[in-house]
């Protein structure tokens, strides 16, 4: 054994190296050589259930609130939602409060069109609206005034030819909104201006370092659960898969049969974080034994 950790701590650094290389790429690569246990946390279980509890035909406004940066923790789970939202035949709605936002939901929407896994139609079955300068002021007027502050789409078509637009004319009008968030404006300001006032349920996918300020509207119902970070998308992912996978099987009419259904991004770059940290973590473990019997050999 001591021979073991004398040769280990002889090793080259950069054996180490390729080693946390591959253990990263390889579950990047092919996720399906690595499939580790996620367990559900109760805040996801919270908001796919409030999902699940949607009816078709039922309305959910979608607020991206992220960019670039934050892209690898929130876009797995709104490509996800999107997912769920569009199997259950309801319409969606989607709004910009960052800049980027109008980006970051075209690239989701991309997504979705690409799998082939539902027949929806712009402006029939979802609606997107480019992004608007003021964060809690922008949200305080889709609460009591819609119209007034969206005359037309992200294709700049006036929302009055629009047969998805019938009907909408404040928060309340909604069934559901999904706020995703990486900074301010975010859930914090939806449930202070909007939801909360106006008695609209309200959910939440934001950035890891931002669940410990929304957990207390979590804990108090003003939020129903919360996705954090990056482990609450692969958590989400997963529950999405088995679900979309079920539903195949029943021949849901909102999916196509011939379309193939993945796992999502954030279920691979789960395992490919949690195996280079338990690689580290091996590696600092040996490290240090191999310098214990080295001291020790000297000594």
């Amino acid at each position: 054994m001591e021979r073991f950790f004398t040769i280990f701590g002889s090793i080259d650094r950069r054996v180490i190296f390729l080693l946390i290389g591959l253990s990263v790429l390889i579950p990047l690569i092919k996720p399906d050589w690595v499939e580790l246990p996620i367990k559900i946390d109760n805040n996801t279980q919270i908001v796919y259930d409030s999902i699940a509890d949607l009816n078709e035909g039922d309305r959910v406004l979608l607020s991206f609130e992220y960019g670039a940066s934050t892209k690898p923790e929130v876009h797995p789970m709104a490509v996800a939602v999107l997912k769920h939202l569009f199997s259950k035949g309801i319409k969606v709605y989607i709004v910009s409060l960052w800049p980027e936002g109008p980006i970051m939901a075209k690239l989701a929407m991309d997504e979705i069109i690409a799998s082939n896994l539902f027949n929806i139609e712009d402006g029939k079955d979802y609606v997107m609206f480019d992004y608007k300068v003021g964060g809690s002021i922008v949200i305080k007027n889709i609460a009591d005034d819609f119209r007034g502050i969206y005359k037309q789409d992200y294709n700049k078509i006036p929302i009055e030819t629009l047969p998805i637009m019938q009907g909408i004319y404040n928060v309340q009008d909604f069934d559901f909104v999904f706020d995703f968030s990486a900074g301010v404006p975010g859930n914090a300001e939806w449930v202070q201006y909007a939801c909360d006032p106006k008695e609209v349920p309200l959910s939440s996918g934001c950035t890891s370092i931002m669940v410990t300020d929304a957990i207390p509207y979590v804990e108090s119902g003003q939020l129903r659960g919360i996705l954090a970070g990056m482990p609450g998308a692969a958590e989400y992912e997963k529950m999405v898969y088995e679900y979309l996978s079920n539903e195949l099987v029943n021949n849901n009419k909102y999916i196509n049969q011939n379309a193939n259904i993945d796992k999502g991004k954030a279920f691979a770059r789960m395992s490919a974080q949690s195996v280079a940290h338990l690689l580290m973590v091996i590696f600092i473990i040996l490290g240090n034994l191999s310098y214990y019997y080295e001291r020790r050999k000297k000594g």
